[in-house]
């Protein structure tokens, strides 16, 4: 007899982790989605009116530095290299994100090399402060008042909904500053995109006789009985039915338009200012370079706090949401045969390339065990 496993979530997290599970011919799982697709926030498609390949979720570029997720992906997608170069709209004009050499030469109007430019931003950077406590001291120290503003104080009160203050100096350290002309948004050895979309993958990975799906079917707790284990990929509080109260997420809300040619020139550009209420405009025609479309799709992109309708996007993960999630980790510890996993699951903010990589990991830590001894979560929350 094959074990009996159910995955909330038709996402990278549940797929992956459901085709690992049924290869070794022991499992049969059951994944559920109140969604009425698969693939998750990456959801993708062809959009009726122009027909070019929407992310519509918002934009997600693959990129990672690990190889056994690289080639998992190429397992089920063509995948053409793409370097994601975004730009950003300031008071002082359009420069190129993440900050580099270009953009700090161009922004003081100065003609520096690597070394001039390190030591011109050190002669920039807030002295008083020893020990930075939080972004925006975090960014004083790095950058100093006037990049710090241009780029960064507006975009981050838009994209967190709180002053920078309140944020931890860690979400910077995220965001490299480079001494060289070097415009590549991300620092990862592979990067791309998937000719057919993210959709056509997700499809094909849980495409398997031991693998059912059923979509617009929200997997309830209470019958985890019916399994012999049950992954979780949603809001870890709405497995509890936020019993303890609701944890705090960032939301997305996007503004569609269609126009024609080419409207932006990019795909994405950062809208930095806060009086401009949306944080940045992607243009979707640009994710599929090589295909050709005479109209454009764009969206407009709007953050705000999550109401219980929303969709959840990015945890807040401030003190006080880090003090109830800890009575939340508390809880899942104690669950039977439940192991929480994912974005939501963990409530940590993951790109893609993470998740997958997490559910490959998972897979072969229960695969080394007996179905009893199963982590409660993929990762560790705190």
């Amino acid at each position: 007899m094959k074990h009996k496993i159910a995955i909330a979530g038709a996402g990278f997290a549940g797929a992956v982790l459901a085709r690992e599970l049924v290869e070794t011919g022991d499992f049969q799982v059951t994944v559920f989605d109140e969604r009425d697709h698969i693939a998750g926030n990456c959801f993708t498609k062809r959009d009726d009116e122009t027909g070019i390949l929407l992310h519509q979720y918002g934009p997600h570029i693959f990129n990672t530095s690990r190889k056994d997720v690289w080639d998992y992906v190429n397992r089920w997608s063509e995948f053409v290299p793409f370097v994601n170069r975004v730009k950003a709209v300031t008071r002082e004009g359009v420069f190129s994100m993440p900050i580099n050499l270009l953009t700090i030469n161009q922004y003081f109007k100065k003609r520096m090399n690597p070394q001039e430019a390190e030591d011109f931003l050190k002669n920039l950077s807030e002295k008083s402060i020893s020990e930075p406590q939080n972004f925006e001291e975090q960014a004083l120290t790095f950058l100093g008042s006037a990049l710090y503003k241009s780029f960064f104080y507006g975009y981050t009160k838009k994209q967190w909904g709180v002053e920078p203050q309140k944020l931890p100096a860690s979400i910077l350290k995220r965001l490299p500053v480079r001494f060289n002309y070097d415009d590549n948004y991300y620092n990862q050895k592979y990067q791309g995109l998937p000719v057919e979309g993210y959709t056509p993958i997700v499809q094909k990975i849980l495409k398997h006789d031991d693998i059912e799906v059923r979509l617009k079917q929200k997997f309830k707790p209470q019958e985890k009985h019916l399994y012999q284990h049950v992954f979780w990929s949603g809001p870890i509080d709405s497995y509890f039915e936020f019993k303890l109260g609701r944890l705090r997420y960032r939301t997305l809300k996007f503004e569609k338009f269609v126009a024609q040619g080419d409207f932006q020139g990019n795909p994405v550009i950062n809208y930095c200012e806060a009086e401009v209420p949306y944080t940045r405009i992607t243009e979707h025609k640009h994710f599929s370079p090589w295909e050709t479309h005479e109209k454009t799709v764009c969206f407009k992109e709007y953050s705000d706090f999550a109401k219980p309708e929303d969709t959840p996007y990015y945890p807040l993960r401030l003190p006080e949401d880090l003090t109830l999630l800890k009575k939340y980790v508390e809880l899942a510890e104690q669950e039977k045969n439940v192991t929480f996993i994912g974005r939501l699951g963990t409530y940590r903010y993951l790109d893609m390339h993470v998740v997958i990589g997490e559910s490959l990991d998972l897979a072969k830590v229960c695969l080394s065990k007996n179905i009893s001894d199963w982590p409660s979560f993929s990762q560790s929350p705190l």
